[in-house]
């Protein structure tokens, strides 16, 4: 079976276009993982047809809601549902007690204790981190300083997904795509620079450097998303939308 990374939600923060929030669904050789679980995740997985019980990890870039406040969904859900299975959550320092802590707030008088172990796996600051059969690099990036923004380059078997998190453009996001098969890479304006965030123009002018088999742009604003079909005609990047696929 192929490696498929499906979109379960590719808009920004405010679901502009009607898009849900950030997460991506990974399933390759029996192993399932998500990329980023905003607040949307869980309808996203019924909208699309994966089952919450099956993912084995969950990776975060960073600490905005939009792309984190799914976890404690998925959590509450899985202990309903009677998951045995362990469940794996990575993310930047300080993963444990924010997740928790989230958890907390939005069902209080449910503790945060589970029927199935959970793993909290904290990334480096330097090399891979093993999380399941996943290689994971985060790569700080420029967004904003309080969420401990983070780049991805997950490693696996089939290859290598690349992911830009939330950022402003930073030099870094050439060594994120460099050799992957697939850069997901967010594209909030159309025009900038704009603070803490990427806009098509620049992406454009960079896209000579960006070494990736694949582009994606995600979490896409409603001035790209209203220039979808001159974007999509100028063939530097294909444009994601809720529940496209792609192989690796």
């Amino acid at each position: 079976m192929p490696t498929t990374v499906t979109v379960l939600g590719c808009g920004d923060a405010f679901g502009s276009g009607g898009r849900l929030q950030t997460c991506f669904h990974v399933g390759t050789r029996g192993f399932c993982f998500l990329i980023d679980c905003g607040a949307t995740a869980g309808i996203g997985m019924k909208r699309f047809g994966f089952d919450p019980l099956r993912i084995d990890a969950v990776l975060l870039s960073h600490f905005h809601a939009d792309h984190f406040a799914g976890v404690p969904f998925l959590l509450i859900e899985s202990k309903i549902l009677g998951r045995t299975a362990p469940l794996a959550i990575a993310g930047p320092p300080g993963v444990e007690a924010r997740v928790t802590a989230l958890y907390e707030a939005l069902f209080p008088g449910s503790a945060a204790t589970f029927p199935f172990p959970v793993t909290f796996v904290e990334y480096g600051p330097a090399g891979p981190t093993a999380v399941e059969r996943l290689r994971v690099t985060a790569i700080p990036v420029v967004h904003v300083p309080e969420t401990s923004p983070h780049a991805l380059r997950v490693a696996m078997d089939a290859g290598v997904i690349a992911y830009s998190g939330d950022t402003e453009w930073t030099d870094v996001l050439r060594d994120v795509a460099r050799g992957a098969d697939l850069f997901l890479c967010e594209a909030f304006a159309l025009e900038g620079p704009v603070r803490i965030h990427l806009d098509y123009q620049t992406i454009l002018r960079e896209r000579a450097t960006l070494d990736c088999r694949r582009l994606v742009l995600t979490h896409m604003g409603p001035d790209v998303l209203a220039a979808a079909d001159r974007i999509g005609s100028d063939g530097v990047a294909d444009l994601a939308s809720d529940g496209a696929a792609y192989s690796l």
